[in-house]
């Protein structure tokens, strides 16, 4: 991103920071002076995204943690307050998808658990454990959702149910705490060239997607740094960040 404002002083939260969209917008934050708080479930590959922060000029703590655990979360949020005694930005980006094109009757009662506690869960401990630090800090809450969270998708309509769900939970908690003064914002995607996927799929996104066509996790990081740099009282309520063709499908 060009321009881009300097993130000194300023504490980052990032979940689902190990791999894909996470790590490339925690590297654009790092890369402006941040210091950035990474969580996810795989503790290499998160200390690896944390040494490329570093290494970009950014402080950074890797904190593993899986946000389906109520208790993990409150620990990651107490070990960022800890250790830096404040929380700016909070980006809500955990999350996973089911198995595509499978029979409802096929998809095992584990896997749906795992989406929807992963994405609707996740999110809400997340956000629940953030409010209190944002609210003293005047700072951002910012959501990772999805294009299928605004249109049906007979593909993925566990996955795209989460994210229908995120976006009304995103929405309702601006409404509370726009007025002390955090600024949250959805920001959805359509598909990106990340491995998002490869739990439950034969393909991850990065083998079904054409690359040349396909929106990058640095296109979405862009946005999310932007709706990062909004002044008030100026917030990004939700943001859509489609490929160019997205429509032809309609």
């Amino acid at each position: 991103m060009n321009n881009m404002e300097s993130f000194d002083e300023k504490v980052v939260l990032i979940t689902g920071a190990s791999s894909g969209i996470g790590a490339a917008t925690a590297r654009q934050f790092a890369s402006a002076g941040a210091t950035v708080v990474l969580a996810a479930r795989t503790e290499t590959a998160l200390e690896t995204v944390a040494s490329e922060c570093e290494t970009m000029g950014g402080t950074a703590l890797a904190v593993p943690t899986d946000v389906v655990d109520h208790t993990a979360v409150n620990a990651l949020i107490d070990a960022t307050i800890e250790r830096f005694n404040q929380l700016d930005i909070c980006i809500v980006n955990a999350g996973t998808g089911e198995s595509v094109d499978t029979a409802l009757s096929d998809i095992p009662i584990e896997q749906f658990k795992q989406v929807t506690e992963t994405n609707v869960h996740g999110a809400f401990y997340t956000t629940r454990a953030a409010i209190p630090h944002l609210r003293e800090s005047n700072g951002s809450l910012i959501f990772i959702g999805s294009f299928k969270g605004k249109y049906p998708s007979s593909s993925t309509p566990i996955y795209a149910a989460s994210k229908w769900w995120l976006r009304g939970f995103a929405a309702s908690v601006a409404g509370r705490v726009g007025p002390d003064g955090v600024a949250t914002t959805l920001v959805n995607p359509s598909g990106v060239t990340t491995n998002f996927g490869s739990q439950f799929r034969e393909r991850s996104n990065n083998e079904a997607l054409d690359a040349q066509t396909t929106l990058d996790v640095t296109d979405v990081a862009d946005s999310i740094v932007f709706a990062a740099q909004q002044d008030a009282p100026a917030a990004v309520t939700e943001l859509d960040l489609n490929r160019q063709d997205i429509f032809e499908r309609f």
